[in-house]
């Protein structure tokens, strides 16, 4: 690995009829490396915010699990597909909408703690195969619903005679819009599909720092370098410790450190940004052990 490796995120503001996929390509070639990945899947038809991870920073995607999302949909009533999208195969029709208001308020009882059943045309796995390559060969299996969380949504009309709406969806990963639009749909009793949908937040990553692939590409290899994030800015949210050079050397090797050593004391499964004089260098976690809690290296960012 060479020392003068680029590493660190560049917020992508991905353009419809791609996937993530096609993105991280074509970022390997505008940055030169294989080390490229992201933090979470937009389907083809989504546009927005795509954090890319270049080099060391491609270690960290495992570990993105809590960060929340925002979302604005368009959602139109009336109609069910097969992928619960507009690209997919009509279903249903059915001519008798929802009011405004019963469309709001619809809205309300979907806020909070809910149950969500991911959909057949999702990247997720059973027995090692993605139920979307399952649902492309006519097969649906049984899958269990997972609790995501809905902190708000907020409702607005586009066309409310052809029963069309906006919604801004704040929500936990995991959250797929267009089963929550689904799920809209059929409880107001006329289904629904989502016909557009934008990402504008992943974590703490807004559509205001974000780039398009064509901004990218125009730039030069220096000023492509300047639009990385440092890799800790993914943990940003976590809490810190400083370490001496002592126990720096310990925790590169692999060692957990003590938190009675360096006058910490983090509650057990607390994940950790560990630094040193010359800043960040791994994510860790605190366990316990037989003499007390310590800070775990689980993720070393260093060449």
């Amino acid at each position: 690995m060479e020392n003068n490796e680029l590493s660190g995120v560049v917020i992508v503001d991905k353009h419809e009829g791609v996937t993530s996929h096609d993105i991280v390509f074509k970022m390997r070639k505008l940055f030169g490396t294989k080390k490229v990945g992201h933090t979470g899947t937009l389907d083809p038809m989504a546009t927005g915010v795509l954090p890319i991870l270049i080099g060391r920073a491609a270690k960290a995607s495992e570990y993105l699990s809590a960060e929340g999302k925002c979302y604005i949909a368009e959602i139109t009533l009336g109609i069910t597909t097969d992928t619960e999208d507009i690209s997919g195969k009509i279903l249903s029709k059915c001519d008798t909408l929802p009011t405004k208001a019963e469309f709001f308020s619809a809205c309300e009882r979907f806020v909070g703690d809910i149950s969500q059943i991911p959909p057949m045309y999702s990247a997720l796995k059973v027995n090692g195969k993605k139920l979307v390559d399952l649902a492309r060969e006519g097969i649906e299996v049984e899958r269990q619903a997972r609790q995501i969380h809905i902190s708000s949504i907020v409702p607005e009309a586009i066309d409310e005679a052809r029963g069309v709406y906006k919604i801004t969806v704040e929500c936990s990963k995991g959250t797929y819009i267009r089963t929550l639009c689904a799920d809209i749909g059929a409880y107001l009793g006329c289904g629904a599909t989502m016909s557009a949908l934008r990402r504008t937040k992943s974590g703490n990553f807004t559509i205001d720092n974000s780039h398009t692939l064509e901004q990218i590409a125009t730039l030069s290899e220096s000023e492509r370098a300047d639009l990385l994030i440092p890799t800790e800015a993914l943990f940003e949210d976590c809490d810190s410790v400083v370490l001496s050079d002592f126990y720096s050397r310990l925790c590169h090797s692999g060692c957990e450190i003590y938190q009675s050593k360096i006058g910490a004391n983090f509650p057990v499964g607390t994940r950790i940004r560990i630094c040193d004089k010359n800043g960040f260098f791994a994510l860790g976690e605190v366990r316990e052990f037989e003499d007390g809690t310590a800070i775990k290296p689980i993720k070393l960012f260093v060449l």
